[in-house]
């Protein structure tokens, strides 16, 4: 099932690594975007407005194993952004949507969770392909909110695993390759 994931995670700040079509507001202070394996799921958050009801609380401080775009369709990879918020205040009320292709029974395109962005540390912000209906390829956006205003905004791109045989091996679903 694949499932959002939100967790605060202890990390050094101001890094930024952007992509053609990266939007960072002054709201936020560091952003750094890429390709994760599955971190440890350690407790749940409702969340109605997704497909899966709940976003993932994960354990640790999952590193990023490329600054890549572009993300194998492959059970068990994750993508998304850490960020943190300027001037050293959190940042609360932030509604993350996740657009993508039509995905599951219903088309779903569009899923949201509110969250919030600490000015501390960097926040996690998760999409993990967890179910087969999920691994849906195309274009996929992360964008965080706050009272309507865009804070950040990140594209990536959901691909055959073929099309990237080193990221979807690396963390072990090679039989998903055949």
């Amino acid at each position: 099932m694949l499932r959002l994931a939100t967790a605060v995670l202890v990390l050094l700040a101001g890094q930024v690594t952007a992509a053609p079509g990266d939007q960072m507001s002054p709201a936020i202070q560091a952003m750094k975007a890429g390709i994760i394996c599955a971190p440890l799921v350690i407790g749940t958050n409702p969340a109605p407005d997704t497909v899966a009801g709940v976003t993932n609380i994960v354990e640790g401080d999952p590193q990023f194993i490329s600054n890549g775009r572009q993300v194998p369709a492959v059970l068990g990879i994750g993508f998304g952004v850490k960020a943190q918020a300027a001037g050293g205040a959190d940042l609360y009320d932030v509604t993350v949507t996740v657009t993508h292709p039509p995905m599951g029974d219903a088309g779903i395109i569009r899923q949201t969770y509110p969250t919030a962005i600490s000015g501390t540390d960097l926040s996690l912000i998760l999409y993990q392909f967890d179910f087969e209906y999920e691994l849906v390829q195309g274009p996929w956006t992360i964008e965080a909110a706050q009272q309507g205003n865009v804070i950040l905004y990140v594209e990536f791109e959901v691909v055959a695993p073929q099309m990237v045989p080193q990221l979807a091996t690396v963390c072990g679903f090679e039989n998903l390759l055949s």
